[in-house]
């Protein structure tokens, strides 16, 4: 009860169910201790523990990197709709590399990732096999060009002026690299637009994440690249998805 108590204190709403995590997780009251005092300071529950479930998998989560969110899903869910046996898929700014591990559970797919941050690139090696490290396509091999069915784009997309306004959690425990969407949240997104028809295979897709503000900007950057670009909402999820086919 004592520890469930440090925790309702720090501002856990879930203060049980953390506890039952953090106890799980910890090899001995030594680490529990350590464990308890990182979550008390304020670091995400997904990085003190090392994993994070998304879309029924268990994510391994490194401290410092970018903690998948459950509205995520909603993304792989629009790609797997579209997706072949056999297709060719892309993670980009891939994170910890849980919507490529997630589409590759619920599609038979070949997944590639890539991030610029060398700290995500190591903990995505954990969740998925062939991850490059780089800025956006740079990171890519060479013979992947022209040949991406499905081209995961979830890139960071908070305009740079709101950053102070994110969870501390976010602010002050994720790599602002994959938060900072620039001006209007949509730079990063704009350069993989720009990019993106030279490395997609006729008829592959893109798909990236935004808000539903943000939405009709991205589909007409997405229709000035050439591409058939449309947005899905989610209710459920509280996100909104951007498409573009080419």
């Amino acid at each position: 009860m004592l520890l469930v108590e440090r925790l309702r204190a720090a501002g856990c709403v879930f203060a049980e169910e953390e506890a039952d995590l953090l106890t799980a997780a910890a090899g001995s009251p030594a680490e529990l201790e350590e464990m308890v005092a990182r979550r008390v300071a304020g670091h995400p529950l997904e990085q003190v523990v090392g994993w994070a479930e998304f879309a029924g998998l268990r994510i391994v989560v490194d401290p410092g990197v970018f903690v998948p969110r459950r509205r995520s899903e909603f993304l792989v869910r629009q790609a797997a709709a579209l997706a072949r046996p056999g297709a060719l898929a892309v993670d980009l700014c891939c994170g910890a590399g849980a919507l490529g591990a997630a589409l590759a559970a619920s599609v038979e797919v070949e997944v590639h990732a890539a991030d610029i941050d060398p700290a995500a690139v190591r903990c995505a090696r954990k969740n998925l096999p062939l991850v490059y490290e780089g800025d956006l396509f740079a990171a890519l091999p060479g013979a992947l060009r022209g040949r991406i069915d499905l081209l995961l784009a979830n890139v960071p997309y908070v305009p740079t002026a709101d950053l102070g306004l994110l969870p501390s959690e976010a602010r002050d425990h994720e790599a602002p690299v994959a938060l900072d969407g620039g001006g209007d949240g949509l730079d990063v997104f704009r350069r993989v637009a720009a990019d993106a028809p030279a490395w997609l295979a006729p008829g592959g897709h893109l798909f990236s994440e935004t808000t539903a503000r943000q939405a009709p900007v991205a589909v007409e950057i997405l229709t000035a690249q050439g591409f058939t670009a449309w947005s899905e909402e989610s209710e459920e999820y509280e996100t909104t998805t951007v498409i573009g086919r080419r």
